[in-house]
This record gives structure tokens, C-alpha cells and sequence, in this order.
């Protein structure tokens, strides 16, 4: 039987109400920071006058930089202390979103949101660090909150960007990025208390960080570009062939080295393989669901007979019911994993977006079905995003915490590159023919209907890969204590 939960002293109360929001604030800056470019793209081609294909490198350099950063900087956590790492990562998104503001220039820009992907690091280092300070009773609940932030920020972007450029130009979406930041910075150095080293007997491992950032590198350009090259392309199919020797390359590596960056035997225990299958599932379905939407919402009616003619801010207004849901997911993702254990909201997650999905799949003539599917498919990234970190920290040690949830949000983003390029690709696979004096190439309605069948299928195999981890009763410890209460022994319980 489970301990009886203690009550909450005055201090425990006084650091939860330090730490945490400081946390929040710092995830949500990052993850509004990520996705405002996104409804903007177009116009930001003809601003720096670029090409179409050409940027989307704002998009792949941003989502490349995270996922190459986030595995390094929740690792340098556990060894160096997860504050210091923390301050970095803010300090690269305030970095670039000042040299954003700053240039004209295309070729900066993309530098900058290079600069950016640094805030990726929030995710890992913000759950290590509600695991240490917390105590254990909060510790579910804080995860949950952290977790959600990033699709309740995901969709505020999305809504901020449309209400900026209302009103003022496209800087104004790189100023919103740099107040955040720097107010991330102030409440973090300030509030977050400076935390033990778990890993003092861990080293570095830069072969391993090299070879993972090399096929990283090469598979999320080969995705990100191959809607513009050419699935089939000499260069496509290269970084394909790349990214697949170096990541063998690299596991190799981490199984022979005596301090790897990332312990393969952790990576393989079935409470984090299979967990960061769903994410990469989630994140398909999130990224790829979010441009969908948003593009069907700004078809021009008069000329396609569908959609509804909306603004960019109106498509963002759209998709604010998903960020309403991933709120509301927090504290019930919370409530399910302290009386059910995480694979419930786990489940309910992949759940509840296939049948977003499927519901706009069937319905998409009114306004009221993009909210109300909007709304559903919110709830459920909302659940499994607050169900995979405990999923993960309840296999595996304080110590390893850092990078674990770190390449489950490498995995995420990976999922949010490959479904937003499949989704691409389905949209322009099947378009319009329309009168030459109207120079559009708009997908049919047939082949948006296509995408969100598409997004149904993943979400419902996400929901379905959760039934493969054998899991344990629920304990405080499982669902993520303190790093100060708890020890591995107890948390190989989650793999029985």
C-alpha cells in the first residue's frame, strides 16, 4: 500500500507558488515562440522576398536546433545542475528573438531561429526540476501543468500572431517572443532555487552528441524539404540513407562508451520506448492538425465552395479551443495519474483526437465544427502530454531524468516534422483546377478530408501503443517523487 499523503506544510505551499509558474511561464515562452511563425509563412516570403520553399527553413532550422539542443541541455542538467542549463536555454531564445527583431536580413533571421530551438531545453530541465523541488504529493500535478503548457502555448501562438499582425508588422511576433523570454529569465534566476547535481559520477560523451546531432540533423531536413525536392529526390533520399547509418552509428556508440549521453538500456525499457512512441504519434498528429486547420480556415469560400475565408487572426481564434482543452487537461491528466496511474490519460489522449479528427473528417461546414473539434482534440494532447513524463519518470532514475524526457520531447518534435510534411504533401498531391486569371493552387476538399483521416488513424494508434506498457499500481513514487525520496530500485517497478 501507497503512504498516506502528507500535508502540506507552509513552506512547500511558499516554494510551489515560486517555482512552478516561473516553470509554466518558461515552457509557454518556448512554445509560442515555435509555432506563431507558422500561419505567417507565406507572407513572410513575400516581406523578405524569398521563395515559397525556401522559407520554411524559419520552420526546419527552429525545429532542427530543438531537437538537436534538447537532448544536450537536459543532459548537461543532470550533470551540471538544472537551473544553470535552464538559464541557457531561455537565454538562446531571448538571443533570438532580439537578432529577430534586430535584421532584415533572411539569412539572420533563419540564425535566429536557430537561436530559438534553444528554448527546447525548458521541457526536460523544467520536469527535472519540479521532480527535485516539489514534494511528492505536487509533483504529479506540476508535471501535468508543465506538460500541457506546451499545447496551451501552442495554440496562443497561433492566436497572438493573428492579433499582432492586426495591428502592427511581423516584428511584432519576435517582440512577443523576446518580453516572454526575458520574463522567463527574471523568474527563473530568481525564483527557482539552485539544485544538487544527481549524476556527480557522469561524464561527457561527445562522439555520442556529435553522431546524435548528425542524424537528427540529416532525417528532419530530409522531412522538412522533401515536399520541396522531392520524396524521390537524389538529396532526399540521401539524408534518408544519412540519417539512418549515423543513427546506427550512434547506437553503437552509446552501448560502448563508459558515460553515454544517452543509456540505451533506459531508452529500451518499455515504460520509455513505448512512451516515446506515442509521443512521436502525439506530436504527428498536433503539428500536423494545427497547419491543416488553419489553412482550411483561410480557403477562400467564393472559389472552393469550402472553408471560410478567415484572417489569420480569425484561423488562430479558431484553434484557441485547444489550448482551452490542454488547460482543463492539466489538473484532470493530474487527477487520473494519482488514482489510475498514466497510461489512462495516455490513452484518452490518442482517443479523443482520432475522434477530433474524424469529426472534421465528417463535419467542416460551420465555424462551430473547427471549435468544437478544436476544443476535443486540445483535451486529448492536453492528457497524454501530462501522462507521458510520468510514464517516463516512473522508469527511470533521478539522475537519468533529464535526458529521458528530454528525447521524448525530441521525439515529439521529430513527430511534429514528419506530420506536418505529410500533411503538406497530401494537401498538394490533389488540387484545384482553377480559371488561369486566378493564380492559387488550393487543395481539394477531398484531399483535406484525406488529412484529417489521416490524423485520426495516428491518433488512434497512439492511443493503442499505451496498452503495451505493463505497468505497476500507482505510487507516489512511480508517478515521479522527489529526487530526494525516491531511488531507481523503486522505479524499475514501472517495466514488472
Amino acid at each position: 500500500m501507497s503512504e498516506a499523503p502528507q500535508p502540506t506544510t507552509a513552506a512547500e505551499k511558499q516554494s510551489n507558488a515560486r517555482v512552478l509558474p516561473a516553470l509554466i511561464l518558461a515552457m509557454l515562452s518556448f512554445s509560442v515562440v515555435q509555432t506563431a511563425v507558422v500561419p505567417i509563412l507565406p507572407s513572410l516570403a513575400k516581406e523578405l522576398d524569398v521563395s515559397a520553399s525556401s522559407v520554411t527553413w524559419l520552420m526546419t532550422a527552429n525545429l532542427l536546433s530543438a531537437a538537436v539542443l534538447t537532448p544536450l541541455l537536459g543532459r548537461f542538467g543532470d550533470l551540471r545542475g538544472r537551473k544553470p542549463m535552464l538559464l541557457i536555454s531561455l537565454a538562446g531564445l531571448v538571443a533570438g528573438s532580439a537578432l529577430a527583431v534586430s535584421t532584415h536580413s533572411f539569412t539572420w533571421l533563419v540564425v535566429a531561429r536557430v537561436l530559438q530551438g534553444a528554448g527546447g531545453g525548458v521541457m526536460p530541465l523544467a520536469i527535472s526540476i519540479v521532480r527535485d523541488e516539489l514534494p511528492k504529493q505536487k509533483v504529479t500535478g506540476g508535471v501535468a501543468a508543465i506538460s500541457a503548457s506546451m499545447g496551451v502555448g501552442s495554440g496562443l501562438g497561433l492566436v497572438a500572431t493573428g492579433l499582432l499582425l492586426e495591428h502592427w508588422s511581423y516584428k511584432s511576433i519576435f517582440w512577443m517572443g523576446l518580453v516572454f523570454g526575458l520574463i522567463a529569465v527574471a523568474l527563473v534566476a530568481f525564483r527557482v532555487p539552485s539544485d544538487p547535481v544527481t549524476d556527480k559520477d557522469g561524464g561527457a560523451d561527445p562522439l555520442g552528441a556529435i553522431t546524435l546531432a548528425g542524424w537528427l540533423s540529416a532525417l528532419l531536413v530530409a522531412v522538412s524539404q522533401g515536399n520541396h525536392w522531392g520524396w524521390t529526390s537524389t538529396k532526399t533520399l540521401g539524408l534518408f540513407a544519412v540519417a539512418a547509418v549515423v543513427a546506427l552509428i550512434w547506437g553503437i556508440v552509446e552501448t560502448k562508451v563508459s558515460h553515454p549521453l544517452v543509456d540505451m538500456k533506459m531508452m529500451s525499457r518499455p515504460a520509455v520506448a513505448f512512451t516515446n512512441l506515442s509521443g512521436l504519434l502525439i506530436g504527428f498528429g498536433m503539428y500536423g492538425s494545427f497547419m491543416v486547420i488553419s489553412n482550411f480556415a483561410q480557403t477562400p469560400e467564393k472559389i472552393t465552395h469550402y472553408g471560410f475565408t478567415a484572417t489569420v487572426l480569425h484561423a488562430g481564434v479558431m484553434l484557441l479551443p485547444s489550448a482551452i482543452g490542454s488547460m482543463v487537461a492539466a489538473p484532470l491528466g493530474a487527477l487520473l495519474i494519482s488514482r489510475r496511474g498514466p497510461k489512462l490519460p495516455l490513452v484518452l489522449g490518442g482517443v479523443l483526437g482520432a475522434v477530433a479528427m474524424a469529426y472534421l473528417a465528417v463535419r467542416h461546414s460551420h465555424e462551430a465544427d473547427i471549435y468544437t473539434a478544436s476544443a476535443i482534440f486540445g483535451l486529448g494532447v492536453g492528457l497524454a502530454f501530462s501522462a507521458m513524463p510520468a510514464f517516463i519518470n516512473g522508469a527511470v532514475p533521478v539522475e537519468q531524468s533529464g535526458i529521458a524526457n528530454g528525447m521524448n520531447s525530441v521525439l515529439r518534435t521529430v513527430g511534429g516534422a514528419i506530420g506536418t510534411a505529410v500533411m503538406a504533401a497530401i494537401l498538394t498531391g490533389d488540387t484545384m483546377k482553377l480559371p488561369p486569371q486566378i493564380p492559387l493552387s488550393l487543395p481539394t476538399l477531398d484531399a483535406y478530408k484525406h488529412s484529417f483521416w489521416t490524423a485520426a488513424a495516428v491518433c488512434v494508434i497512439a492511443g493503442v501503443v499505451p496498452f503495451l506498457i505493463r505497468t505497476a499500481k500507482p505510487t507516489a513514487t512511480v508517478l515521479g517523487g522527489s529526487a530526494r525520496q525516491d531511488s531507481s530500485p523503486e522505479l524499475a517497478k514501472t517495466d514488472a
